[in-house]
């Protein structure tokens, strides 16, 4: 499968972001707890550079829990504060304001020392689409969207919302999104729906998904479909044309290829990460 899918306007987005930088006191990166690599824009450390930084690996309910520590880790590692949380449902949302005052201690006690009053957290939220940047937004300022005074931002016809008594939030409606070429990245993408379905065929995608859940999460798809053992050997376009069997859809293997991916992204098959850690460690260059 090929995705040929290389959006523009890549300098006009970095250097907006750029320009929002200097607002704020530090930039979430809401990343996809599916695929927290794959969904990262790859200039990110770039643009952002020195700016304190949390990582929220946001979805955590549908993605491998084993996994995700296993990535909350490696950002740790790499010097970057972290999170998971599921802000649909709102879980660890609670916790991003104390992490957010643990990162910047040093910088608040020392304004502290200077006389100056703390001042509610300015924070940018950075991420791809389709990872939840809208719904955590909603989450922190809990829909009561509203200007929070005089800021620098307002001017440039950006908003603050307020989130709350500690953090205020720039909004930033232009999203960076990832110049993939590596086609696995762009597959991963895909069926987490991170890229529209009319820029690929589906049962190519429904393959390659059949293929992953069969490699690390078999008994997930063995019990989705009520496979038997022999069944399971199968390969997976032969797999493919089984479930249109099973499902009742004739010999419309679009339809059930559309069905397939649809179940994967509402977590129907299982609970699965794309980004294995172990398998990707040869790959970490930053």
């Amino acid at each position: 499968m090929t995705i040929q899918w290389f959006p523009g306007h890549m300098a006009k987005a970095r250097r907006e972001i750029t320009e929002k930088l200097r607002y704020v006191d530090m930039v979430f990166e809401l990343v996809d707890a599916r695929l927290p690599l794959s969904s990262r824009n790859p200039m990110m450390d770039d643009i952002v550079q020195q700016k304190p930084r949390l990582i929220l690996l946001n979805k955590a309910d549908l993605a491998d829990p084993r996994e995700t520590d296993k990535w909350k880790h490696y950002f740790e590692e790499k010097g970057h504060a972290a999170l998971v949380i599921n802000s649909h449902e709102g879980k660890g949302i609670k916790q991003i304001v104390p992490k957010c005052k643990e990162v910047l201690k040093e910088k608040r006690e020392r304004q502290q020392a200077k006389g100056m009053k703390p001042q509610a957290i300015r924070a940018m939220v950075i991420g791809i689409p389709n990872v939840g940047k809208s719904t955590l937004m909603n989450r922190l300022v809990k829909k009561n969207i509203a200007k929070t005074g005089n800021k620098p931002g307002v001017t440039k016809g950006q908003q603050w919302l307020k989130a709350g008594n500690d953090l205020e939030l720039l909004d930033t409606p232009g999203i960076l999104w990832p110049k993939f070429e590596n086609q696995a990245i762009g597959k991963k993408l895909a069926l987490t729906g991170a890229i529209k379905d009319n820029l690929l065929h589906l049962d190519d995608l429904a393959i390659y998904g059949l293929e992953f859940f069969g490699t690390h999460y078999p008994k997930d798809i063995k019990n989705r479909y009520n496979f038997t053992d022999e069944e399971m050997e199968l390969t997976p376009v032969d797999q493919l044309v089984l479930i249109t069997k099973k499902r009742g859809f004739r010999d419309d293997y679009d339809r059930a290829s559309a069905m397939f991916i649809q179940e994967v992204r509402a977590g129907m098959v299982g609970r699965y990460t794309l980004d294995r850690y172990n398998e990707m460690r040869e790959d970490f260059n930053d």
